[in-house]
């Protein structure tokens, strides 16, 4: 048990901040977002950290199980409890698909990144064609439709917490499984992984897949808890750039780092915030900085100075 120790204390030290905040609603929302950002970093971090496939369209496959879940409950007035796996299975079969399409053609890191990229224009601009279904630019309305439970700060924040917590498991099992050892050696050096039987393709479409649907189970619960879904909430610049940021800023390939670098992020991007429009120059600049000079995130960084053994 002494491995999980750390999710143990993670899951201790959240589940205590709304006492904390003392219920305040605008610490509240901020904590919240902070809970969604670390479940999406922590999909992205086995995507990329672990396999190397740039996926430069999270926000498209959390969008696409966000608008597959809204339009399916509005139009089809289908419960909820049946829509939400539909969108958790849109964007994990999206994500297989990206991932398989780059294995079978040979697609390198840049490629991949530009073609996924291409995929985030299209995913907009098909929400914008749509508009009978998505209502284009304004979006779709989202709350009350049969989640009472995301209209409540209390209580929208403990499900995303359980949001994590699951994301976090399904990856702490990962890791320790045979796979673990897999998206270890690929990390390592992919050609010797395959050389010495490992089935790249396999475990890189698993890694997609599995990554997907967290992003996608995250983006569906956020559609309701955020009342409204439009193509401004599942932009590029609204969820790829701030994963981005937060991965490379708690450090890749690490446990720990998704969670410290999205609340990091949670509140570099409150301090932001009065700038407007200049907050995406603020964010450029982050990048370029985290890249030349922070590759390897707080927690490595923490690890060697401090002589800590964070996970």
């Amino acid at each position: 048990m002494k491995k999980y120790a750390d999710l143990v204390v993670v899951a201790v030290v959240l589940a205590l901040v709304p006492v904390l905040a003392g219920g305040s609603p605008y610490y509240m929302r901020l904590a919240t977002l902070a809970l969604v950002y670390m479940a999406w970093t922590v999909a992205f971090n086995l995507i990329f950290g672990h396999t190397k496939q740039l996926f430069l369209c999270l926000g498209a496959l959390a969008g696409s199980a966000a608008y597959m879940t809204v339009v399916f409950t509005k139009q089809l007035e289908l419960s909820p409890w049946i829509t939400v796996p539909i969108g958790v299975a849109t964007a994990a079969g999206l994500g297989a698909l990206f991932s398989y399409v780059s294995v079978l053609r040979g697609l390198g890191i840049i490629f991949l990144g530009i073609v996924t990229l291409a995929f985030s224009l299209i995913f907009h601009n098909l929400v914008l064609g749509l508009r009978q279904f998505t209502n284009g630019e304004t979006g779709l309305v989202s709350r009350g439709l049969g989640f009472p439970l995301l209209e409540q700060p209390m209580s929208s924040y403990y499900i995303f917490l359980g949001v994590l917590l699951v994301a976090l498991i399904v990856y702490y099992l990962l890791m320790a499984s045979r796979m673990g050892m897999a998206v270890r050696a690929l990390s390592d050096d992919e050609l010797t992984a395959e050389l010495s039987g490992i089935n790249v393709t396999w475990y890189k479409v698993l890694a997609a897949a599995v990554a997907s649907a967290i992003l996608g189970l995250a983006g569906s619960l956020y559609a309701f808890y955020n009342g409204i879904v439009s193509p401004s909430v599942f932009s590029f610049v609204s969820v790829d750039i701030p994963v981005l940021i937060a991965l490379l800023l708690g450090g890749m390939r690490t446990r720990l780092g998704p969670i410290i670098g999205a609340a990091a992020f949670a509140v570099i991007e409150e301090l932001v915030r009065p700038f407007g429009q200049l907050n995406v120059l603020v964010y450029g600049v982050l990048l370029i900085v985290l890249f030349v000079a922070f590759r390897e995130g707080l927690v490595p960084m923490l690890r060697k100075t401090l002589k800590l053994s964070l996970p």
